[in-house]
């Protein structure tokens, strides 16, 4: 098992939050305080891990009353949660989008864990060459539409 580090601990904190809530609502600096790190460090775990494409919605306000708000979206049905994903691929898609959504794909249940092992290894830029982006975009529209059918 892998040692957590700290931005792990502040994410698996907001998660549990979440869980609970639905919604949650923090001061960077207060929970900058519980972790002892800079704020900084609170930034870059909501930019980095809770983000759109992992199914969250972030709303932040700045200054001395700011705060950040976090929200999972969710979806009526599976269907829903598949069509909203496929309107919103791009022509190009990075690698880093590409995981996050295959996570959130996992996180439903939609796909096993091997399933998406085995996409992200087969969409790496190493594999697919110059025009990775848009052939992951491409990928990922396949993929959501082939699980889109076999849904229903």
């Amino acid at each position: 098992m892998g040692i957590k580090n700290t931005s792990d601990s502040i994410e698996e904190y907001i998660k549990r939050i979440l869980a609970q809530a639905g919604m949650v609502e923090l001061k960077r600096s207060e929970l900058a305080d519980v972790f002892q790190v800079v704020p900084s460090q609170i930034n870059y775990v909501i930019k980095t891990r809770f983000t759109e494409s992992r199914g969250y919605i972030v709303e932040s306000k700045r200054g001395g009353g700011g705060y950040i708000r976090i929200g999972k979206i969710e979806f009526s049905d599976r269907h829903q949660m598949l069509s909203d994903l496929l309107t919103n691929v791009g022509e190009s898609l990075s690698q880093p989008i590409f995981s996050d959504i295959l996570q959130l794909l996992f996180d439903e249940k939609i796909i096993s864990q091997r399933e998406g092992d085995l996409l992200l290894a087969s969409a790496s830029d190493a594999v697919l060459g110059t025009d990775a982006p848009r052939i992951r975009a491409r990928m990922l529209r396949k993929i959501l539409q082939q699980l889109d059918r076999k849904g229903n």
